[in-house]
């Protein structure tokens, strides 16, 4: 087959389809995308994907549950197209080539059709997606300006191609896509997280090309999703990055996974940055952090709540990004760059939000409001005990809950949340899981639908208490920054004071609700019986599949032990919580 024509084109209604075009990269190797673009005659601009997915298995075949949910409780996803054309977590091109738009989905070197290494998050990565963007830009039919959009993985990496400034890209909407590999996906608070193995032998290893007759076949067009050649177990190993290796072998925040982090003064696309509160273990806070340190002078963050993989497909989420690519990519005056920079969808118990326009993050009228840990009630009151105590734990108990008295008034808290504890254990190290909490008048936990888990707490944190190091240059009262670059293990049953960061929330509390924070030697779990989604691997029971189980990373000789709270004047443990409703709490009966 010629090197610059598709394996095939055809048509679907007023939409031409280019399959498995060969873009070749620098270095020679073919990579192979998916045009769809309107048949008509014009200039217009792209949408452009590049991921590990691979680009011919269908939405409903690779993530039947998934699917099977977003189309029964959102049906405005399905709605006004066939269908035929989902893939997981990019576009659907039916609803977005009528309005002129190019849709242009490409397997990642070594992922699906396309051939190569397979090296996940690596700078090679980021070299195609600059030369796919630049190939984009200079089509026949292009105006020149590439947009980059999808979730999840295709989200992470714009903000390394928008780094590097490529010529033709004109915009970028990140939607639910982390920074900081280590912070945010790998380790939190230098604790590992197991979810990048499993993700990686059930979404990414399935679709390795080479995986050949194997693998699926593409419902569309017949043909192999993971390229026509079948290689041996041995033959794919050896074409990929041992990813899991990578990550256990680098316990700290070295060149390892700097390499990959962008500089993102650098980048002056214009942005939006759409997060999901639920996304407590993956995404949440690169969403944040990213806009914030975003170099662009235009630049927008939404939040919103529901399973990480339907508010894209939606009404809501087509409707914003078309409001958004449409200024930027296709020049319409449809009051886009009137907006407000934040527009948050504030939570209420019962799985409620209502949006809100923000001008800034964190919220300037926010009463950053301490709550003490009060060691003879169990209580989180606006006061601190001078009561000199101690309260023991066993790391993989139940650990301890503070809880505030019932709210008199309604109360909102929007934004960062941090902790100070001042904790001691008998072994060298601990490893802290915080958990902020609320309970209905009944005594029944609120849960929310988190990004993956259905049933997910309103906010968690985690620190090992041998990376307690501090930046204070890049640290705040409320997000407490920790290098991670070296590590002090403890003296057994010497107190240490920490610093934790809890990630960014927002919860409406009604009157009769309490707030609560609890301490924990491990993961939370809730009550409630387990989820399960095809895609992934173990029952979730509170943290999705983002759970710190790997014993080699927390091995029971030094995480299993008993830890403690200490308490006196100079040791006052407390959680910084944003209040928007300035006063309430106060007035709230904390004692």
């Amino acid at each position: 087959m010629p090197e610059d024509l598709p394996l095939r084109t055809e048509f679907s209604g007023d939409m031409l389809i280019e399959w498995d075009m060969p873009l070749t990269m620098s270095d020679g190797l073919a990579l192979r995308a998916d045009i769809f673009r309107p048949n008509r005659p014009g200039k217009f601009p792209a949408l452009l994907s590049y991921g590990p997915y691979g680009k011919w298995l269908a939405f409903q075949d690779g993530y039947k549950s998934a699917w099977d949910y977003m189309a029964r409780f959102h049906p405005d996803v399905t709605a006004g197209s066939s269908n035929k054309f989902q893939n997981w977590e990019v576009v659907d091109p039916e609803k977005w080539v009528p309005d002129g738009y190019v849709c242009i989905r490409i397997d990642s070197r070594g992922a699906g059709r396309s051939p190569g290494y397979l090296e996940l998050n690596s700078t090679r990565e980021i070299d195609d997606l600059c030369e796919c963007i630049e190939w984009a830009g200079t089509r026949p039919w292009s105006n020149g300006k590439v947009g980059l959009s999808g979730i999840s993985y295709y989200a992470a990496n714009q903000w390394r191609a928008a780094a590097r400034r490529p010529k033709y890209l004109a915009a970028i909407c990140v939607w639910e896509g982390f920074v900081d590999g280590y912070r945010d996906a790998t380790r939190h608070g230098g604790i590992l997280c197991t979810f990048a193995k499993n993700w990686n032998d059930m979404q990414v290893k399935t679709v390795q090309h080479g995986v050949g007759t194997r693998g699926p076949v593409s419902t569309l067009t017949g043909e192999f999703v993971c390229g026509p050649d079948t290689l041996s177990d041995e033959e794919l190993k050896a074409n990929r990055a041992n990813l899991w290796e990578a990550t256990q072998s680098h316990p700290l925040d070295n060149e390892r996974y700097r390499r990959n982090l962008p500089n993102l003064e650098d980048i002056e696309v214009p942005l939006l940055s759409a997060g999901n509160w639920g996304g407590q273990g993956l995404h949440l806070r690169g969403n944040i952090e990213g806009f914030l340190a975003a170099g662009s002078p235009q630049k927008w963050l939404e939040m919103h709540g529901g399973a990480h993989w339907v508010q894209y497909y939606t009404d809501y989420g087509v409707g914003l990004q078309k409001q958004f690519f449409g200024h930027f990519l296709k020049g319409e005056a449809n009051g886009w760059d009137q907006r407000p920079p934040v527009l948050l969808n504030i939570r209420s118990p019962g799985e409620r939000f209502s949006a809100r326009e923000e001008h800034e993050w964190p919220l300037s009228r926010t009463c950053w409001t301490k709550l003490y840990l009060d060691p003879g009630s169990l209580e989180l009151r606006a006061t601190p005990s001078d009561e000199p105590r101690k309260l023991e734990y066993t790391a993989l108990g139940a650990g301890l809950t503070f809880s505030t008295v019932p709210f008199e008034v309604t109360t909102e808290i929007t934004g960062p949340c941090a902790a100070k504890l001042f904790l001691s254990s008998t072994t060298i190290d601990a490893d802290v899981f915080l958990v902020l909490r609320l309970f209905a008048p009944d005594g029944s936990e609120v849960h929310f639908f988190g990004a993956l888990d259905p049933k997910v707490p309103i906010a968690q944190g985690w620190l090992r208490a041998s990376h307690r190091k501090i930046d204070p240059k890049r640290s705040t009262a409320h997000r407490p920054y920790h290098p991670h670059d070296e590590k002090w293990p403890l003296v057994p049953r010497e107190v240490v004071e920490l610093d934790v960061e809890i990630l960014p929330t927002s919860i409406v509390i009604p009157p009769g609700y309490r707030l609560a924070l609890t301490v924990l030697g491990r993961d939370y779990e809730h009550q409630s019986p387990p989820a399960t989604l095809s895609n992934i691997r173990n029952q979730m029971k509170g943290c999705g599949p983002f759970i710190h189980d790997d014993e080699t990373d927390r091995p029971i000789s030094v995480f299993g032990g008993s830890y403690a709270l200490h308490f006196d004047r100079e040791k006052q443990p407390y959680v910084l919580l944003p209040i928007i409703t300035d006063g309430q709490l106060h007035a709230n009966r904390t004692k």
